[in-house]
């Protein structure tokens, strides 16, 4: 942390994180750790934030048990307005940001812009981990806006 260094977070799709094999997505997230502290059981709990998409082109584990890989770090999504179409969005990522534990986190978030609204909402909302991958994979932010319009319509209606 001293070296203010990062690692790489990625959803394990198949198999356990340690001492057996393992099988990984091929994006994910480069993150810097930006808070810590000892929780409870002694263990060291630790807040992250995204910098960068990444794509795994190369992964191994360790004789440690530790999975490591190489990256490339992905070009980052194009600027993109809201389109009247998802209006809805920014609100509903508002009301999530009411709720007390998010505001702990004092995360900043621009809701005018597409990106930021998809991400911190593909964040956030109560999805699966797969559909969260799915979310995380699209480089398009309006597609990503598109299905997660998509996913909050099938929650209202059930």
């Amino acid at each position: 942390m001293k070296e203010d260094r990062g690692f790489v977070v990625v959803l394990l799709r198949d198999g356990a994180e340690t001492g057996h094999t393992a099988e990984f997505y091929d994006i994910g997230t480069y993150v810097r750790i930006i808070d810590f502290q000892q929780l409870e059981n002694g263990l060291l709990g630790i807040t992250v934030e995204g910098a960068a998409k990444v794509s795994v082109v190369r992964s191994w584990q360790q004789d440690d048990g530790l999975n490591v890989g190489d990256v490339e770090v992905l070009l980052d999504e194009a600027e993109s307005d809201i389109p009247e179409r998802f209006g809805e969005l920014p609100s509903v990522l508002r009301a999530l940001f009411k709720h007390p534990v998010i505001q702990d986190l004092e995360m900043d978030v621009d809701y005018e812009d597409a990106r930021q609204v998809g991400w911190r909402l593909t964040e956030l909302l109560p999805l699966d981990k797969e559909e969260k991958q799915r979310l995380v994979e699209l480089q398009d932010p309006l597609e990503r806006l598109n299905r997660l319009q998509d996913l909050l319509e099938a929650l209202e209606e059930g």
